[in-house]
């Protein structure tokens, strides 16, 4: 693995498994606030929002940070402490 891979926190990610994990979170509303576009609002899907993010790099660089920021947000920058017992 290269610097640059282990540097890139959506190495390896698809843009299906990104989105998918970004509706279960936000549902299609919340999407929609967050960035707005159209494939979020107007009879939306997995497959026609894959279309147009696909094809719409500014739209794909959107919804790739907010990603990002959904992950940072998810995994906790330090473990909790343990219990001794």
């Amino acid at each position: 693995m290269t610097d640059e891979n282990k540097q890139d926190p959506l190495h390896g990610m698809t843009l299906e498994h990104i989105l998918t994990e970004l509706h279960m979170q936000y549902g299609w509303d919340g999407l929609a606030e967050k960035i707005n576009v159209r494939c979020f609002k107007d009879n939306p899907s997995i497959t026609s929002s894959l279309k147009f993010l696909r094809q719409t790099p500014w739209a794909r660089a959107k919804v790739e940070r907010l990603f990002i920021k959904h992950m940072k947000r998810k995994s906790p920058t330090r473990r909790p402490p343990i219990k001794k017992s």
